[in-house]
């Protein structure tokens, strides 16, 4: 997650769901949201590679404290794989490594393959990465040409659907996974499991959670919406004037006051459905809030 900080009386406060260009990083966009709503407060809730486009999620103004909320939700994109080459950074936009022949890959070869990359799996993070060892981020380290040890990483891909193309060397795939998958990593290890290379061609990110790619917009088109809809994927619960008061100051309440089930974490909206605040269980049957929004946006 990234964000600027800084925060100016009526600067604006809301979450943008960006469909990110390719060519761009995720801090570009974040830089192009700052000067398009002329606020120093922006930050993004998981990183696009450059040639990636597709769902990202930013949040302005005091809305980055939501952003925490948005970082660890599954993802969902098309991608297209390129079997018989593989690149140094496993995608187009790196040197080519080596070549094979794989034409003859049936359905049948490349479905079962996939099967067994579905599901909790081990990834041994690309030396591309924003993923930080000894405090440095490994695609800073890979651009000074050194390599170093990673330690494969849990990920869950819950979808891993591929369809041929005319090409034979292309397939299409659907992916469904985990935040922080590395969805070149599993091109990479897809073709080294059917016995030769591959790489991601294209990736577009269709959703981040709750967020879709059909409510994405163009950057220079871009929508603030209002901080709520930071916390669809919590459970939404609207409280009195009286609760509102005690939650505009921090109290800590029993979850019976606001009304909660489950094991939280919570949204607390005001009768107006104004965000006012997210509470977390704490001690039993009590909750505390994580975060406090009403005292910095004027509804």
């Amino acid at each position: 997650m990234s964000r600027s900080r800084g925060n100016r009386p009526g600067d604006p406060v809301g979450i943008c769901i960006v469909d990110k260009p390719a060519g761009m990083t995720s801090h570009d966009v974040v830089s192009a949201i700052r000067k398009l709503l002329d606020t120093p407060r922006v930050g993004h809730a998981g990183t696009l590679d450059p040639m990636a486009t597709g769902v990202l999620v930013i949040g302005v103004g005091a809305a980055t404290k939501l952003l925490t909320f948005i970082t660890g939700v599954s993802k969902t994109y098309e991608a297209t794989i390129r079997f018989g080459v593989e690149t140094d950074s496993l995608d187009a936009d790196g040197a080519v490594t080596a070549t094979y022949e794989m034409a003859g890959l049936s359905p049948a070869q490349v479905h079962a393959a996939a099967k067994e990359l579905t599901g909790e799996i081990l990834q041994v993070p690309p030396m591309v990465s924003a993923l930080r060892v000894d405090g440095r981020r490994l695609h800073q380290l890979a651009r000074e040409g050194i390599e170093v040890e990673r330690k494969p990483r849990p990920a869950t891909v819950s979808q891993f659907d591929l369809v041929p193309t005319a090409d034979p060397l292309v397939w299409t795939a659907t992916v469904e996974c985990s935040s922080g998958t590395y969805v070149r990593s599993l091109a990479a290890d897809l073709g080294q499991a059917l016995g030769g290379g591959a790489h991601l061609s294209a990736l577009r990110r269709t959703s981040v959670g709750p967020y879709e790619i059909a409510e994405a917009q163009p950057i220079d088109a871009a929508v603030l919406l209002p901080p709520v809809e930071g916390v669809r994927q919590l459970q939404h619960l609207q409280v009195d004037e009286q609760i509102e008061d005690f939650v505009r100051h921090g109290r800590v309440l029993e979850q019976a006051q606001i009304g909660a089930t489950g094991v939280g974490p919570w949204a607390v909206l005001s009768a107006s459905s104004a965000l006012l605040a997210v509470y977390e269980p704490f001690r039993e049957t009590r909750c505390k809030p994580s975060i406090v929004l009403s005292n910095e946006v004027a509804e």
